[in-house]
């Protein structure tokens, strides 16, 4: 199984794995290593990715794209009116006040949650990932932005959850940004007082981050983080579309806001010029062909005019670094270099305020684009046991500052409790302690400047909060988390009562809800765990007695805690991801019958170009069948295209096997006629050599000596039979039509050969070896012996040769 890192963004996403070999990027099915974040909806199924945002222009109100800032809000929530310029989709609210958005899909309207449309994303990421992993893909890590709050990060968990996806970690995109920077630098400081400070800045599609973190040898601290979630590329795309469309109106009166379509193709040729724009200082034109109303416009822009527009948003930008450069504590001189990650951070005028704010030109050694994801996948590397990575410590900090609050017992002075600080570590667990005789609640909240409007996180209610016997409050122990994800959450309560056992009570076998005082037991004066008060002094005259003492244990018990907040209830989200498998499903089978549809009308457009040239089928098939077969294709397609249109899959191959059928038997008519000559030419070789092989052996040929009367025989008559088989088959099908089926079958020579092969396979006998020439004695004999010894070499040869 593969670990994986999404780095989820408002425009696009990319896919990460970890491997053996390192950290690589996964392709989708289109060659791309960026997937656009769009989801559309037609009739029959859905359309993800790439295909989604290829047709957005002519599908606008059923394509949602840019939903990434949506997640977790409220349709009462500011920053959806700043949003919707940006987007062409209907958003309604539900009935909790969420974010629905209505679409028009298998064929009703349907409303869908910002949690179900990026579930519907991941899955579509899921599946680039198994395809090309060719594994299945379970575990995985996603990049949320740092000032995502806990609703935020809340509404991401369960869009995973609705994809069937286990998120290891929800992680800054900074600080996977850090971690792709750091884990393999291998000069970094060995001492923490001499850490590398570098600095990262993060200017995307629709957001603006700055983070400066700590490096040593093996570990990596984030010192602060600073961002603006209304401050992206897309920003400037629409300040410069606003532009050109006042000078449009004025130079052809034409409104482009006034028309969805155009708009959109205007934002799409702004952030063209916009990327030529960060190369290239000289005047450089946009053009568009039938704008509106079949004109088209043309118009021209320098960098320096476009950087007049955006100036506000520069000095935003810039009021960002100094404020993270501010809470980190450290000066100028400190930081070491500058990393820039983002599609936005190439523009020069960002360059030059970095350079300004930091004194240091920035790097690019990270991938601008695919850092994000690799980080993740980095962080996915190293938690799940999959992989094996070298180890690497990571500290991240807490963004806002969380509280609880609380309604106050008699003599309580105060009522709310900073939890976490700001820049606290994270993860991080916490028990607090409270004396409570009835059921009591704690309200989590942010505070501070937030970018979000409901400071709230949740109210977590605690029951089965009981006095004790004297009617007293009794000690409650509440752990509070704050977790790898960056959500807080109350995880669990517990009642810690104190009983006096009287004297003589015997011993428990065993108590399993009996636990070591704390250091709030040993403050009020009970006796350490394992020992018992002292004894009362004795008399020396008095016989010493055994005494039986009163002993104190303390019983813990678990308490339940009811969360109450805005995020999906658990059951919501296991709906939801029962609704995204049978739309999964519903997508197979759509696909499946178009490709049914697809291959029928492939089918037709093949078999009539072949029927139509004469060097194909033309010359195998009837005048009168061949008409019959062009009428049915002309029939299928009209058929296709009418009402043929919106036929089940079952249909469409019913009908394609129904052609195949006709044409078959005309291809493989077509296929023997041609295999026919090479037959008939390797069957003639074969012959010919079986022939010769005979007629040597005949003759007395020494290669050949070694073959006996009988063998030489039956390949004559092998031979004579297979000419006067070829000879035959050569009439029937001279005298045969080629509009007809072959008086003799391919198949059938193939036998014949194969028969006649076996027939003659004796002349593969191999000749058997010369004998061994005998060696020289070493006796010097007379020349009578050597003179009889050379007389008796034939017939000793003749006779090893018997032998």
């Amino acid at each position: 199984m593969s670990v994986i890192g999404i780095d989820f963004g408002n425009d696009s996403c990319y896919i990460a794995v970890a491997r053996a070999g390192g950290i690589e990027t996964i392709a989708n099915d289109y060659s791309l290593r960026a997937t656009p974040s769009c989801v559309a909806f037609s009739q029959k199924n859905r359309i993800l990715g790439v295909a989604a945002q290829s047709q957005i222009v002519t599908n606008m109100k059923n394509s949602v794209y840019c939903f990434k800032r949506l997640l977790g809000r409220k349709t009462n929530d500011p920053l959806l009116q700043y949003e919707k310029k940006f987007l062409h989709y209907n958003i309604e609210s539900g009935p909790n006040g969420e974010i629905g958005i209505r679409v028009h899909y298998r064929e009703k309207e349907q409303t869908f949650t910002v949690e179900q449309i990026t579930g519907m994303l991941f899955t579509k990421l899921k599946d680039i990932a198994e395809k090309g992993l060719q594994t299945k893909v379970n575990d995985c890590v996603i990049s949320v932005p740092s000032f995502y709050t806990s609703y935020e990060r809340q509404a991401i968990l369960s869009a995973a959850a609705i994809a069937g996806l286990n998120v290891l970690r929800l992680m800054n995109e900074n600080l996977a940004t850090a971690l792709c920077y750091g884990i393999y630098k291998q000069d970094m400081p060995e001492a923490d007082e001499n850490a590398r400070n570098v600095a990262f800045v993060d200017w995307g599609h629709s957001s603006f981050q700055v983070s400066i973190a700590a490096f040593v040898k093996g570990k990596l601290k984030m010192l602060s983080c600073a961002g603006d979630g209304q401050l992206g590329g897309r920003d400037i795309d629409m300040i410069l579309a606003e532009h050109f469309s006042d000078e449009f109106m004025s130079k052809y009166k034409i409104n482009a806001r006034t028309n969805g379509r155009a708009m959109l193709r205007l934002l799409t040729a702004v952030e063209k010029l916009k990327k030529q724009m960060s190369a290239n200082s000289t005047n450089l034109p946009l053009a568009i062909e039938c704008f509106m109303d079949d004109i088209d416009v043309k118009s021209d822009m320098k960098r320096d005019d476009m950087e007049k527009l955006c100036g506000h948003l520069f000095t935003k930008a810039e009021n960002v670094m100094r404020r993270c450069l501010e809470e980190s504590g450290l000066q100028v001189k400190d930081i070491h270099s500058v990393e820039i990650v983002g599609g936005s951070s190439r523009l020069p005028a960002l360059k030059n305020l970095i350079q300004k704010v930091f004194g240091h030109q920035p790097s690019t050694t990270l991938n601008q684009d695919e850092a994000v994801a690799r980080g993740c996948a980095l962080q996915c590397a190293l938690l799940s046991p999959a992989v094996r990575v070298r180890d690497f410590n990571i500290t991240d900090i807490q963004m806002f500052p969380v509280y609880l609050a609380w309604d106050p017992e008699v003599g309580e002075g105060t009522s709310e409790l900073e939890v976490y600080p700001h820049k606290h570590v994270v993860p991080f667990v916490k028990m607090l302690t409270f004396y409570r005789s009835a059921p009591f609640a704690l309200r989590a909240f942010y505070k501070g400047p937030l970018p979000y409007p409901d400071p709230n996180i949740g109210v977590y209610k605690i029951h089965n909060v009981q006095p004790n016997a004297a009617g007293e409050s009794q000690k409650i122990k509440v752990k509070v988390k704050m977790s790898l994800h960056g959500t807080f959450a109350i995880s669990s309560a517990a009642m810690h009562e104190t009983v006096i056992e009287p004297a003589g009570a015997p011993e428990p076998m065993e108590v399993d809800n009996q636990e070591a005082a704390t250091p709030e037991d040993k403050q009020e004066g009970a006796p350490p765990a394992g020992e018992t008060p002292p004894s009362k002094p004795q008399d020396d005259n008095e016989a010493p007695k055994e005494e039986k003492k009163e002993r104190k244990r303390t019983i813990t018990t678990e308490l339940p805690v009811q969360t109450i907040s805005g995020s999906l209830k658990a059951e919501t989200v296991e709906n939801f991801h029962k609704l995204e498998v049978q739309m999964i499903n519903d997508d197979l089978n759509e696909n499946e019958r178009i490709d049914a549809r697809n291959a029928l009308e492939e089918f037709v457009y093949e078999l009539r170009s072949q029927l139509g040239s004469e060097d194909c089928l033309a010359n195998y098939v009837k005048e009168d069948e061949l008409s019959s077969l062009l009428v049915a294709l002309e029939n299928m397609e009209t058929w296709l295209y009418e009402d043929g249109e919106n036929c089940e899959k079952q249909d469409y191959s019913n009908r394609l096997s129904d052609l195949k059928s006709k044409s078959d038997p005309i291809k493989q008519r077509k296929l023997e006629y041609e295999c026919f000559p090479k037959i008939f030419e390797e069957f003639s070789r074969s012959i010919m050599l079986a022939e010769k092989t005979a007629s040597l052996a005949k003759s007395g040929h020494a290669d050949y000596s070694h073959f006996s009367p009988d063998e030489v025989k039956s390949v004559d008559e092998a031979v004579q039979s297979a000419v006067a088989f070829m000879e035959d088959k050569r009439c029937l099908l001279a005298k045969a039509s080629k509009t007809s089926d072959p008086p003799v079958t391919v198949s059938v020579l193939q036998a014949e050969r194969k028969l006649f092969d076996s027939k003659v396979s004796v002349l593969k006998k191999p000749k058997p070896q010369p004998p061994a020439a005998e060696a020289p004695k070493e006796n010097n004999t007379n020349n009578k012996d050597q003179s009889a010894s050379q007389d008796g070499n034939a017939d000793g040869g003749e006779a090893m040769q018997a032998e």
